[in-house]
């Protein structure tokens, strides 16, 4: 594939993705996913708390001199919670395609290095970062080839024994046809030169919007029957010796 094809095939991926965010500012309740509701709480508890234990078991936990970088974080994303975890606000890097998105989170995190562009081409100097976080941002890229274009970046930035935080759903969204979810195994073959933990996580959005508001318990239990679970949550640690 020649240099001109590439650009064609990524520009054109750029768009789509562009005209979605679109239709989702239109078509999308803006407190559907907003932190204070209680499934949204619900599932950020649940992750926040696996991820940690993830890193800590990896001995890759960041802290006040790590730098960290998501990769889409879109108005909020993961910098409150890398924050909790004792990063400083000028160890905060990130990445966003969409500018309004972008700004609402600099508006918060006012020391932090976040960028408007896509992750194609990351405007970083190789292995920069000691936690690489990707977030529901896969299952967004529909072409196969920005995927991976997408995480040889992802791994070029990522220091040695850096860790890349992954948080993507598994399972295609019926009502949804421009997201794809991303099962174990081509998580697996997109980072082949990183390894690490990946587990089943998060009850079914669409049951914890159900359940969490009237008991947080009972979705607690339910979160524990793995066929109800939708989502990955992985540690990949990126080894002294890859390239």
């Amino acid at each position: 594939m020649n240099e001109s094809d590439q650009l064609d095939f990524v520009v054109a991926e750029r768009r789509r993705i562009q005209v979605e965010y679109q239709r989702r500012e239109r078509e999308v309740p803006p407190d559907l996913y907003a932190a204070w509701q209680p499934a949204s709480r619900f599932m950020i508890d649940g992750r926040h708390r696996m991820a940690e234990r993830m890193l800590r078991e990896a001995n890759v936990f960041p802290g006040a001199t790590s730098a960290c970088l998501e990769v889409g974080f879109g108005s909020h994303g993961w910098l409150s919670e890398l924050q909790s975890w004792g990063v400083p606000e000028t160890g905060l890097h990130g990445i966003e395609l969409d500018a309004a998105r972008a700004a609402k989170a600099q508006a918060q995190f006012a020391r932090a290095d976040l960028r408007i562009g896509d992750a194609v081409t990351l405007p970083w100097a190789d292995a920069s970062f000691n936690i690489v976080i990707a977030s529901t941002l896969f299952t967004s890229i529909l072409d196969g080839s920005v995927r991976t274009l997408v995480a040889n970046e992802i791994v070029r930035v990522l220091a040695p024994r850096g860790a890349l935080v992954w948080y993507d759903f598994a399972f295609d969204n019926p009502r949804n046809a421009n997201v794809r979810g991303v099962k174990r195994q081509e998580l697996q073959n997109l980072f082949p030169q990183l390894s690490g933990e990946i587990k089943s996580v998060t009850l079914a959005p669409p049951l914890t919007r159900l359940v969490a508001p009237r008991s947080r318990s009972f979705a607690t239990l339910l979160e524990k029957i793995p066929w109800l679970r939708t989502h990955l949550l992985a540690v990949l640690v990126k080894q002294a010796t890859a390239a």
